[in-house]
């Protein structure tokens, strides 16, 4: 069978393995966002604490996915548990650096006009430097989303969901009809969410950043 009628006959899997794929990469961006902004935070009035922190996070993601799989599963075993630490630590540079960049980049004159009408260190950070540094933040985001949907196509590896599990299926049977209808399945679905989340992001940074800051 073509690829389109193979698509047809499977569409209740995929479309399951379509979700699976998109709610795990939501799941752990959602965590490595509130880790990553938290780090920035913290880290980002300090030089060698902006510096090891970026250093930490950009030395988990020289490590190979697989690698991280496989040491992964002697400590929490297979299925969701090594997915979802793999995705959530490989997340967190792009957001850590963002964040801390954003961060570093707000109008002191803002910040010190904040403190003058007697906004608290908490107060300021809330209503104006972090909505200041959004956009920035956003954009580490979108990129640690991008990684991700790729990178958890590797998770199949580990019993983990997801479209990967087609291509894994794939290409353990190659040489069969339908080896390469699988592999071609799996890999367009992982491009088609990407191109869903970045579309989303796009809407969410037009919902919440300000004319004048996008400016």
């Amino acid at each position: 069978m073509n690829f389109w009628e193979f698509v047809g006959s499977r569409h209740q899997q995929l479309l399951t393995d379509a979700y699976q794929h998109a709610s795990a990469v939501f799941q752990c961006m959602v965590v490595a966002t509130l880790l990553g902004v938290l780090i920035g935070v913290v880290s980002y009035r300090s030089e060698w604490a902006g510096n090891l922190a970026t250093l930490t996070t950009s030395t988990i993601l020289t490590i190979p996915s697989l690698a991280m799989i496989g040491l992964l599963i002697p400590i929490v075993g297979l299925g969701v548990p090594p997915t979802v630490t793999a995705l959530t630590l490989y997340g967190l540079l792009p957001i850590v650096r963002n964040a801390i960049v954003g961060l570093r980049g707000v109008d002191p004159a803002l910040v010190d006009a904040a403190t003058g009408i007697g906004m608290s260190r908490p107060a300021r950070l809330l209503r104006v430097e972090l909505p200041l540094a959004w956009p920035p933040i956003l954009t580490g985001i979108r990129v640690s989303t991008q990684m991700l949907m790729g990178i958890a196509a590797i998770a199949a590896y580990a019993s983990g969901p997801g479209l990967g599990n087609e291509i894994f299926r794939g290409i353990a049977s190659l040489g069969s009809k339908n080896a390469l209808n699988q592999v071609l399945a799996g890999t367009l679905g992982i491009i088609i969410l990407a191109l869903l989340f970045d579309a989303a992001y796009v809407l969410l940074g037009r919902l919440t950043i300000p004319r004048g800051i996008r400016v």
